[in-house]
């Protein structure tokens, strides 16, 4: 790939005296020329700024508007009056494979106006042309061989594969990072890869934890029906969500187990059975974000590789051995116009007749949305109010030893005086097969006995001491083993219960929750989101949490990780404030789990589970 650096940038320096020749003259020119380019390829890019629209006159001719192009290397290409021409007369005609063709634009020079060279010696040329023409070239090539041009890399996007088949292939795209309180999308896109006369049809459900769809659940049915598209163009579909303004750094967005299939006509064709998207949760607004995610590219990355013929349209072509008809002429959908400055205010002027200053339930409904304009969605903290969390540290010193027992100071929990619980747990990154990346976990009580888990653990016993009448508490740890390290780290929970008249007055009769799927078939290391149900209550906060030790991993958010052993396992789900208030969910692990055995149980009441059946694994 061709590189377009001009720079570093040398200008002439004049003295008295000094010889001026025509490589100065030259200097001078190529210093404001490519200076200018420069800053063209880097504010504008490469593409449209202006007409150059493509219009099919007859069967064998075009018409291309006048406008402006700046190419790959920031030269502008000025088509300054409209260009008629008879297709098989543009340059790269006869080079033609396919029946498919890009027209094309690129910028050329043209020496001028000749005239008599005064001071030519013998050896010169008689007639020098004394003008350079900029201008421009139009041509054509085989879409297949057209240059698009180095196309970055980013990590912005993530993209998960939702189905393949022979003709078919889907995909779900989503950004890496989501903005607390914001609207935030997920697309899919189904692209046709053969000419084949076959519709597709796919299902699936999302489950997303610590989102909200626009009817106010935690999931998205993805249907698509019947959709027919011509080789090589895509169908894209939005699914729009709102990010939880709640505490946490991570959130997951996952194809829920036996929920997804994919029918090319009415053969079913191979879909993914389950995945997890990991989204980092942050602070940032959204054009705080995407001003980083642009602006960090180097220098040597934005100008490698850009591409010095712009693409005006595509042209379908129906061919005979001696003839030709121009079926249909495309107009490029793909980085075809820059976005100017100078447009701004027009844009917005039109964009008020499609976006409404809504909510993100009105505008999925209307099926416009606008992502600048999307409102902050405000959460209410007070369900929270008796729960406090965070972060403390017991130093060891260089000549901690087994047996020895350190002290946390006086730490205050924010809950004030009274009846207050406070839990601690040792954190740690531990390798996910079933992610594929680190994932933070953290062990309550003896991490002992997960040491032959995961041998970063520190195996050290813990107690703690709460002063009911400061509102604060100390920790004590006991190591079990020697370290070779000076602190300890871990993070505290705090719930306040009330007490007294406040336990008379709280009013918990009738209020109970409920897994929305009590029991799951899984496969070993699958992952799942175990949805909760409200009854009699406003939605709370919730804790997941495992009853016994190797029954898999569960998040914050819900999502359950299946061990690698087959058995039944598990999972005590509760309001966070009212740990009273709880209920139970089942991980049934087989490895020779189907679709169908999921949803013979997914299927049932959601009520729940105080009994689990025999079941011969």
């Amino acid at each position: 790939m061709a590189s377009n650096q001009v720079y570093p940038f040398e200008r002439n320096r004049y003295y008295p005296g000094k010889m001026l020749t025509t490589a100065d003259f030259q200097a001078e020119q190529s210093y404001h020329i490519n200076k200018l380019r420069f800053m063209n390829s880097l504010m504008y890019g490469a593409g449209i700024v202006c007409g150059c629209g493509v219009v099919n006159l007859d069967d064998l001719s075009i018409l291309v508007e006048s406008g402006v192009v700046i190419d790959g290397s920031g030269r502008e290409i000025i088509i300054d009056s409209s260009l008629v021409k008879k297709l098989s007369a543009v340059e790269g005609f006869d080079d033609l494979t396919s029946d498919t063709a890009c027209l094309c634009v690129r910028f050329k020079e043209k020496d001028i106006h000749s005239v008599y060279a005064v001071s030519h010696k013998e050896s010169d040329q008689e007639y020098e042309y004394n003008l350079i023409s900029e201008g421009y070239e139009i041509f054509l090539v085989d879409k297949d061989e057209f240059d698009e041009g180095f196309e970055m890399e980013s990590e912005f996007l993530q993209k998960e594969s939702l189905f393949r088949g022979p003709n078919f292939e889907g995909f779900l795209t989503m950004p890496t990072i989501a903005c607390k309180g914001r609207n935030l999308k997920a697309r899919v896109e189904i692209v046709k890869l053969t000419d084949a006369d076959v519709k597709l049809s796919y299902k699936g459900t999302l489950d997303i934890p610590n989102f909200t769809a626009p009817d106010g659940s935690q999931q998205i049915d993805i249907a698509v029906d019947d959709i027919e598209l011509d080789e090589g163009s895509t169908f894209t579909l939005d699914l729009w969500m709102e990010v939880q303004n709640q505490v946490g750094i991570e959130a997951n967005v996952i194809l829920r187990s036996g929920s997804a299939a994919a029918f090319e006509n009415d053969n079913a064709v191979m879909a993914e059975s389950s995945f997890a998207l990991k989204v980092r949760l942050s602070e940032e607004s959204p054009s705080s974000l995407i001003r980083r995610e642009t602006g960090k590219l180097s220098l040597e990355m934005r100008q490698a590789g850009g591409a010095n013929s712009i693409k005006l349209a595509e042209i379908d072509l129906m061919r005979t051995e001696s003839a030709y008809v121009i079926e249909n002429i495309r107009e490029v959908q793909k980085n075809q116009y820059i976005d100017l400055p100078s447009q701004t205010g027009i844009r917005n002027d039109y964009m008020e007749y499609f976006v409404k200053d809504n909510d993100i339930r009105n505008r999925a409904a209307q099926g416009t949305f606008e992502p600048s304009k999307a409102p902050v969605v405000e959460y209410s903290q007070s369900e929270l109010k008796n729960v406090a969390t965070g972060v403390l540290e017991i130093p060891l010193g260089r000549d901690a030893s087994a047996g020895d027992i350190r002290y946390s100071g006086e730490i205050t929990h924010g809950l004030g005086s009274g009846n207050v619980y406070v839990s601690i747990g040792y954190e740690y990154l531990s390798e996910d097969q079933a992610l594929g990346a680190n994932a933070k976990s953290t062990v309550y009580g003896n991490p002992e006995l997960f040491s032959r888990q995961a041998q970063q653990l520190v195996d050290a016993e813990t107690a703690v001491r709460v002063l009911n009448d400061k509102g604060s508490f100390v920790v004590a740890a006991k190591l079990l083993r020697d370290v070779d390290f000076l602190v300890l780290t871990y993070r505290w929970v705090a719930i306040k219960f009330p007490s007294g008249e406040e336990l008379e007055a709280a009013d918990y009769y009738g209020k109970s929750i409920t897994a929305k799927t009590p029991t799951v078939v899984m496969r070993p290391r699958e992952n799942y989101y175990f949805g909760v149900q409200f009854n009699n209550m406003d939605p709370c906060s919730i804790t997941y949490e495992l009853t016994a030790s190797g029954s898999g991993e569960v998040t914050t958010d819900g999502v359950y990780t299946a061990p690698s052993k087959e058995g039944v396992y598990e999972i005590r789900i509760y309001c966070s404030d009212m740990p009273m208030v709880c209920t139970y969910a089942y991980a049934i692990v087989k490895s020779t789990a189907t679709e169908e055995d999921a949803g013979s149980i997914k299927e049932q009441d959601s009520e729940p589970i105080v009994k689990i059946p025999d079941i011969n694994l």
